[in-house]
């Protein structure tokens, strides 16, 4: 995936418990904290429109979808920090 400019949802985004961590960089990369595990999984990601596709280093690949501030992925529900 290329790298892309700033975008509006660079930047944190968490689960409502706290527990689940995305940081979004405006490089395309993002870290994903889990618990106390601060890089549980890292990668790339891109956005086009509402929708966001990750890959993280070891190939495995997800996507999420944007709606009203709220980042849904993989049955989570994230919140900007």
């Amino acid at each position: 995936m290329p790298a892309m400019a700033s975008h509006p949802y660079s930047g944190l985004w968490v689960t409502r418990d706290g527990y689940i961590r995305h940081e979004l960089l405006p490089n395309g990369r993002y870290v994903e904290a889990r618990g106390n595990r601060e890089r549980a999984y890292q990668g790339r990601y891109e956005v086009k429109g509402n929708h966001i596709d990750y890959k993280d280093d070891t190939g495995f690949t997800a996507d999420g979808e944007f709606r009203n501030d709220v980042l849904y992925h993989a049955g989570m529900v994230l919140l900007r920090a």
